[in-house]
């Protein structure tokens, strides 16, 4: 298949999965039933986002036109593809410029994500039978030229060991953090809810950890924090919110509660689940210092001033909403391909 051929079958894709079909409703029922935390609201909200962030002909052209991409690849290569499965269809950029490119994907899908992606796959083949030769499910990865594998910490230690002599991006834990500097409105405290509670906070670009000012008013970020509290009534976050709860009453750690999010003041980026972590600063330029120097654990930063970071900032209420062009890690998984040619 031609490039052309290839950005068309995906326009036709991104059509079809905003259309309420019996083949949605059974993905949707399935990955909820296979892993709670990827309610049908949720995927359906992935769903959509990849419909018009990611399938459109204008920003699959406009990407495309970015890169030197021949209109045919002549020298295919396999590029195993280790997906991830703490968001609904979080795999589905990588697969989608491995296709981009001409190349052969080997998918090895996460247990706790499979049916989704397979969802929009099928159609593609069902519309295109060549599309059987591009995308190949695998339960082990042989017979390969590259990898893309995203996972923990510890499974990239293993990632590493075993694919390091191939050409390769290995992925590990990453979070955002936010800055805030007291100026910020209702409405944009509201926004930065978002980029807390979205997927209940289990993604790399959930907002895990809070730089604030000294003085910082913490009590009426949490009085506007609490309106996301209907929001989050699922039986998987409300445990955790409980258990970490009672951890934190039991063993006298000082923490701000409301309905549905503890803060808890520490240095950490990396919270748990239904907890947020917050650090007092004095000076910007210093912070700014600071995260440069903790660009492989932060995915991005959320502000609305902006900052001389390394990480790429977006806007309060931005970070769950990445573009075609934001790549995972800041690594331009479409140069790495196209150079495997």
């Amino acid at each position: 298949m031609t490039l052309d051929q290839r950005i068309q079958l995906l326009v036709l894709l991104g059509k079809y999965i905003q259309q309420d079909t019996p083949e949605r409703e059974r993905a949707l029922l399935h990955t909820e039933q296979y892993n709670r935390w990827l309610t049908q609201t949720n995927s359906l909200k992935s769903l959509q986002a990849i419909a018009t962030e990611f399938l459109t002909e204008e920003k699959l052209t406009l990407l495309t036109q970015q890169y030197n991409m021949p209109a045919v690849q002549a020298n295919p290569k396999k590029v195993g593809l280790i997906l991830a499965g703490n968001l609904p269809a979080v795999g589905f950029h990588d697969l989608l410029c491995t296709f981009l490119s001409g190349h052969i994907a080997l998918v090895k899908y996460s247990d706790k994500d499979k049916h989704l992606i397979p969802y929009m796959v099928d159609y593609l083949t069902e519309l295109e039978p060549q599309v059987a030769d591009y995308i190949q499910t695998v339960e082990r990865l042989s017979d390969f030229d590259a990898v893309i594998a995203t996972g923990s910490d510890n499974s990239a230690l293993y990632f590493e060991q075993y694919f390091g002599k191939y050409p390769n991006i290995i992925r590990k834990n990453r979070n955002a953090v936010a800055i805030l500097d007291g100026s910020e409105t209702e409405e944009e405290l509201l926004a930065l809810g978002s980029d807390i509670f979205t997927y209940y906070g289990m993604g790399c670009r959930s907002v895990s950890k809070l730089y604030v000012p000294e003085g910082y008013d913490l009590v009426n970020l949490m009085r506007v924090l609490d309106d996301y509290a209907p929001d989050l009534k699922h039986n998987k976050y409300i445990n955790n919110y409980d258990y970490n709860r009672s951890i934190y009453l039991l063993n006298r750690v000082p923490h701000l509660a409301n309905d549905c999010v503890m803060l808890l003041e520490n240095e950490s980026l990396v919270s748990r689940i239904a907890v947020v972590h917050y650090e007092y600063y004095t000076n910007i330029e210093e912070l700014a210092n600071q995260l440069n120097e903790q660009t492989e654990a932060i995915q991005c930063i959320a502000t609305k001033n902006k900052m001389a970071t390394k990480v790429a900032t977006v806007g309060l209420g931005q970070t769950q909403c990445p573009t075609i062009t934001d790549y995972a890690d800041g690594v331009d998984t479409l140069a790495f391909l196209l150079e495997l040619a």
